[in-house]
């Protein structure tokens, strides 16, 4: 089943409102026409009411980088899914390394978040990944399935179709180092294969799955040549306009050339 790709632009903690802005202009200058390629952009939360704006209407995205599974209350510091969709937010990130990580968050609270998203009407983008000693270890399938089955235990086939996973390996985010394109599609075949396993051939034949972990515009040709890999979560490439360009161009002539 052909599959749209998806290039995505991780933000983290850059960027204010009016940097945010510049940006979108500045990347607009530099886009070819990417056809079938969807583009998503993910700024802090500062920026996403700014961005909102810019955006609406046009063929680039917005997500956001977290939520708070609670629909209100008293959770300072927090943000809800209808903040997110009153913003025009379509996807939110869920269970980002860095969130897993520096933040602490389990599982189980992954899932949280997720069924939250969905709930509401966000498309999550579900992030699994192993560590460097779970990788040397040899623990990364038991790693990915522990993180895939708890995530996705509540999630019924209908809803699945709104779900993206990105494989991030922690060892390759932020690092300069990057999984090798061999290395990222046997990951990314088995998340594939588990989700088969899960639901059925169809559904894992449409789920997106992204990789992400020092995506640049040197690497992203030959990752996103690999057949289970229908995308990129970029971080610090995507706050260059230019390098972020350069990589959903990429994306465009693979899809050109399949």
């Amino acid at each position: 089943m052909k599959r749209r790709f998806l290039i995505a632009g991780n933000w983290k903690m850059n960027k204010t409102p009016e940097e945010s802005a510049s940006f979108v202009d500045e990347f607009r200058k530099r886009l070819r026409p990417v056809g079938d390629v969807d583009i998503l952009l993910i700024p802090p939360f500062t920026s996403l009411d700014r961005l909102g704006g810019l955006l609406d209407g046009e063929d680039i995205a917005l997500g956001a980088q977290d939520l708070h599974p609670a629909p209100s209350g008293a959770y300072t510091g927090a943000i809800s899914v209808s903040m997110l969709i009153a913003c025009r937010c379509a996807y939110v990130l869920a269970g980002h390394s860095e969130r897993r990580h520096v933040f602490g968050e389990s599982d189980e609270i992954v899932e949280k978040k997720l069924l939250a998203a969905l709930a509401g009407g966000l498309r999550p983008i579900l992030c699994v990944g192993e560590t460097l000693e779970e990788r040397r270890a040899g623990e990364t399938e038991t790693l990915l399935e522990r993180q895939l089955s708890t995530a996705i235990a509540n999630v019924d086939a209908d809803t699945m179709g709104d779900v993206t996973v990105a494989y991030e390996p922690v060892w390759a985010i932020g690092t300069g180092e990057t999984a090798t394109p061999d290395q990222a599609q046997e990951a990314c075949e088995f998340i594939r294969a588990w989700i088969a396993s899960r639901f059925d051939d169809a559904i894992a034949g449409r789920l997106r799955i992204l990789y992400g972990g020092s995506v640049k515009p040197e690497n992203a040709a030959s990752l996103l040549g690999e057949p289970d890999i229908d995308g990129a979560l970029v971080g610090g490439a995507s706050l260059d306009p230019e390098a972020f360009a350069q990589i959903a161009d990429a994306a465009a002539l693979r899809e050109e050339a399949a």
